[in-house]
């Protein structure tokens, strides 16, 4: 499964494993580079899914009646 089609939950769930794992001080030089890298690009996935998710929810206005209302999101 490639980074870009893990969900959000996923990714970050890779990423605290990540994370507890370089804490424990025990991993190899090399191998910490390879997490760290790994971790570098779930943070940039979980960055982008947060932003669309943000962009979703800012297209939810109120509408002349107070409620709701969607409009039309373009992928600009």
């Amino acid at each position: 499964m490639s980074e870009q089609s893990k969900n959000f939950e996923q990714s970050l769930s890779r990423l605290d494993e990540i994370v507890k794992r370089m804490e424990r001080g025990d991993v190899p030089l090399q191998e910490a580079l390879q997490l760290f890298e790994e971790g570098t690009g779930l943070v940039a996935s979980c960055n982008q899914l947060l932003d669309e998710a943000e962009l979703k929810v800012v297209q939810l206005t109120k509408g002349a009646d107070g409620n709701p209302q969607e409009t039309v999101f373009t992928d600009e």
